[in-house]
């Protein structure tokens, strides 16, 4: 099997897997007084130092709770930023489902929703930002890679608007975050998830910054600061700090593994049309289309390898991309894109046999129809 869906999730590091299967053994409640209980709770906090490190908190200018993933972290967010007097919320056509499914949850809650449209590369448009964001806004929400086309919008501006405006800044930086600059001084939460840098499924975290209280999203027993109650798995704290860890320490080296993959992709995809900004983007994940080609029909034929039509989270639902449509793709160029993602573990052997395997069933499906 070829691997190349990256932005569903990423293959565990086996730095990752090394740092957890002693806390399969070890069983000790993070939370108790005993010695196996200290032991779990100063491996949680020594795997949170190191996340909060490769974010680029290491100074402690914000606080890093861990949660089941970042959906959770994203869901805390929103509700937690309309818990005030201010009742809007402003964010983009394309962002991921659990902010758009959130933020249109709360509109039956009183809460007024602005969604910005993009323009035709996948960038949010800011003279629409500069209308929608003004005092009674909220929260300014924003993804700083997006996941299905890989475009990088303009964080640290949407962030000064949103200061200008005296709303606070949240930022999705899931596929960012280990991979890009994340400005993080301009930004008041941030979610992230470890099964993406190639950590643990189940674990995610948000980041608040210092200085604003926050509701608790889970009551109970009080742990992390009383913001969020419940006993934590010291096995995905610590699979998430070495996944982290690994990701600063090797960021420079996997950029250039992934870029170099880039470069082959545009020889081998030639034929295809790049979805989304070629300048302002992550290299590594490439949404490409080519008309008449029917992209589940390809993943359909093509078992050996793994990749997608869009988010894995929208997958099955028979709906054409909401970012591709975004973008103002036809249905039929949303049907036609697929996204292929790329990383650390990708060889260009990979990448060439898969390229030439799905430009043989796409010329198969243009010649048949």
């Amino acid at each position: 099997m070829i691997y190349l869906d990256y932005q569903a999730t990423t293959p565990l590091a086996p730095e990752a897997r090394e740092a957890m299967l002693p806390w399969l053994d070890k069983f000790g409640n993070p939370h108790s007084p005993h010695r196996p209980g200290r032991e779990a709770g100063a491996a949680i906090e020594s795997a949170t130092a190191q996340i909060a490190g490769a974010l680029g908190d290491s100074d402690g200018k914000g606080r890093l709770i861990l949660t089941s993933g970042a959906t959770e972290a994203a869901n805390w967010a929103l509700h937690g930023a309309v818990a005030g007097t201010r009742r809007k919320i402003v964010t983009i056509a394309t962002e991921h489902a659990c902010v758009l499914d959130t933020a249109e949850w709360l509109t039956h809650r009183n809460v007024e929703l602005v969604v910005l449209p993009v323009l035709p590369n996948g960038l949010v448009d800011m003279d629409a930002a500069n209308r929608a964001i003004d005092e009674r806004t909220a929260l300014v929400a924003a993804m700083l890679v997006n996941n299905e086309i890989g475009v990088i919008q303009p964080i640290a501006e949407l962030a000064h608007l949103a200061h200008q405006a005296g709303a606070l800044f949240f930022c999705d930086a899931v596929q960012g975050f280990g991979r890009v600059d994340l400005p993080l001084d301009g930004c008041d939460l941030v979610a992230i998830s470890a099964h993406k840098i190639h950590g643990p499924k189940g674990i995610g975290a948000l980041w608040l910054r210092n200085g604003f209280d926050w509701p608790a999203m889970i009551h109970g027993g009080g742990q992390q600061q009383g913001l969020r109650s419940g006993t934590l798995s010291p096995m995905l704290a610590t699979g998430f700090g070495a996944a982290a860890a690994l990701a600063d320490q090797r960021r420079a080296k996997d950029n250039l593994h992934i870029n170099s993959l880039s470069d082959l992709a545009d020889n081998l995809f030639e034929d295809w049309t790049l979805n989304g900004d070629r300048i302002r983007r992550y290299v590594g994940n490439r949404n490409l289309r080519r008309d008449g080609v029917d992209a589940a029909r390809l993943i359909s034929e093509l078992r050996d390898i793994a990749f997608s039509a869009g988010s894995a989270c929208a997958s099955g639902s028979g709906r054409p991309s909401h970012v591709l449509r975004a973008l103002g793709l036809s249905e039929g160029q949303a049907r036609g894109s697929i996204r292929l993602g790329f990383g650390r573990y990708t060889t260009q052997e990979e990448l060439r046999e898969a390229a030439a395997l799905i430009n043989q069933a796409a010329a198969r499906q243009l010649e048949w129809a």
